[in-house]
């Protein structure tokens, strides 16, 4: 995978977050309040998201009357939704359980639609039907009814979530675009286009006024496929329609659409039209993380780093504001840059994130400097922590540039050792390390090393076989990367992909 399918990649994701994350506003916690809260609410919501994450919240609650505190449904309803808002959907879910089993607590219709979501995130859809289907009629309002129907769209359900806005349509629910903007991000994600086109026209046919989702996902639709015509249009009537303002997200929706498709200077306008919308934005920490890395797409290195200038002139930085900057960098080999921002992080004394040495390690090591690399990972283990497979692998594929093949191989056996289940090795590097031992006429070597990538599930079991009889039979490494049937790692950019934008630090 290129480092440009990978931006474009973490920028769909990150509106598909957003999207889905607004889209669904009857049950959403579209941000946090907890700033606001005072004494027992405080106190308790405290007690329970303190508590291990595993563990049940029920003798917390269970507890907290026994000691005679008083709790009502209101501030129930406010731990439940501010749990939802860090995802700590388990814990919710217990919340809102023992507010009816054991406080007796009548639930209403909107109770009822969050509870939805809650058991189809915990226990997944069919839990969440049997819920749905054994609540009360006069329950079942539209709220509950979108509920089951985004529960069906998040788990790519498309006959159940068809069948769910259709029995909608027959009760006569009066449909707003809520509902068909759920469906219509179905049919956008599962490549649907002719249902998403009729979908488009129905809603015109039953005078369904857009809102602001709606146009952005016809946006994010007609980026995906590099449609410069659509992005224009749709850019246009959305800009034409008072009612519905565009974010610095929706801009740069567009930008991506037109860098792939190589419209540069119409890309580069639509970042400035995006960075213009900052100021105003609730998620001002995402707009800048992301437009960094969008400006590094299109080589802009001055753009990059002025706005890495700008992020930090309005607020303190994160781990992941470092990821992006150092990871633009990366783009641009910019050595220097990287080497200031990385000891300005560790500076901060911040949390430890792995990524952040990653990128540097990964500019030196292609660019060979080994001497570099190896300092950082001795810099690494002095604060007692340990290197990252991720950064083995770099150290690895170094070395093998530079023809040392005992240090290659070293480092790469240790990257696989400490691989975590879905982490994959560069290619290059194990075809590189299994040259060594075929020139060496190393077989035990060769056997210990395939046999590793078998035990982390990097290879398959008739793939150990082949390379061990490759290697037996003294056969050229060449075919060895004609077999390689993994996905391969892909370093320089597997580390932004960790990124997620529009959390609650934005």
């Amino acid at each position: 995978m290129t480092k440009h399918s990978h931006f474009s990649s973490l920028f769909n994701t990150l509106y598909s977050r957003v999207s889905h994350f607004s889209l669904f506003y009857s049950t959403a916690a579209p941000k946090s309040h907890r700033k606001s809260w005072r004494g027992s609410l405080n106190s308790l919501y405290r007690r329970i998201s303190r508590n291990d994450p595993k563990a049940s919240a029920l003798p917390i609650l269970d507890r907290w009357v026994q000691e005679g505190r008083a709790v009502d449904k209101d501030a129930l309803v406010t731990i439940i939704k501010e749990l939802r808002y860090h995802k700590d959907y388990r814990q919710a879910l217990e919340v809102s359980m023992w507010m009816s089993d054991k406080r007796y607590v009548e639930l209403l219709h909107a109770d009822v639609a969050i509870r939805l979501d809650l058991i189809a995130k915990v226990h997944g859809t069919e839990q969440a039907e049997n819920y749905f289907n054994n609540t009360p009629e006069k329950l079942k309002v539209l709220e509950v009814y979108c509920a089951l129907l985004n529960c069906y769209a998040h788990a790519k359900q498309l006959e159940k979530a068809e069948a769910t806005m259709q029995k909608m349509k027959d009760l006569g629910l009066y449909m707003t675009s809520l509902s068909y903007n759920v469906l219509l991000n179905l049919y956008y994600k599962t490549g649907h286009k002719e249902k998403f086109n009729s979908l488009m026209s129905e809603m015109e046919e039953n005078g369904i006024r857009y809102d602001k989702f709606t146009y952005g996902i016809k946006l994010n639709a007609a980026a995906a496929v590099s449609d410069l015509e659509g992005i224009d249009k749709i850019l246009a009537e959305w800009q034409s329609d008072p009612r519905s303002l565009l974010d610095w997200a929706d801009y740069a929706i567009a930008a991506n659409g037109y860098t792939k498709s190589g419209a540069v200077d119409k890309a580069l306008a639509m970042l400035k039209r995006s960075e213009e919308q900052i100021p105003s934005s609730k998620r001002q920490r995402g707009a800048y993380e992301y437009l960094m890395t969008q400006y590094a797409v299109l080589g802009k290195k001055d753009d990059t780093l002025r706005l890495w200038k700008c992020y930090k002139e309005q607020m303190k930085v994160y781990n992941k504001g470092y990821v992006c900057i150092m990871t633009s960098l990366s783009k641009f080999d910019d050595i220097e840059s990287a080497e200031k921002i990385f000891e300005e992080w560790e500076s901060e004394h911040l949390n430890y994130d792995n990524r952040i040495p990653n990128t540097l390690i990964g500019a030196y090591t292609r660019n060979g400097f080994l001497d570099k690399a190896e300092a950082i990972m001795s810099r690494i283990t002095l604060k007692d922590q340990k290197p990252s497979p991720t950064a083995w692998n770099y150290l690895a594929k170094g070395y093998l540039d530079q023809g040392q093949f005992e240090k290659a191989v070293e480092s790469a056996t240790k990257a696989v050792s400490s691989a975590q289940p879905g982490w994959m090795p560069n290619k290059d590097v194990v075809v590189g390390c299994l040259e060594y031992f075929k020139m060496k006429a190393d077989l035990e070597g060769a056997e210990k090393f395939i046999k590793l990538l078998r035990d982390k599930n990097i290879i398959r079991v008739n793939m150990q076989e082949r390379l061990l009889n490759h290697i037996k039979n003294g056969n050229s490494t060449a075919v060895v990367g004609e077999m390689w049937d993994c996905p391969d790692g892909d370093e320089e950019t597997s580390e932004l992909t960790e990124v997620e934008y529009g959390s609650s630090n934005s």
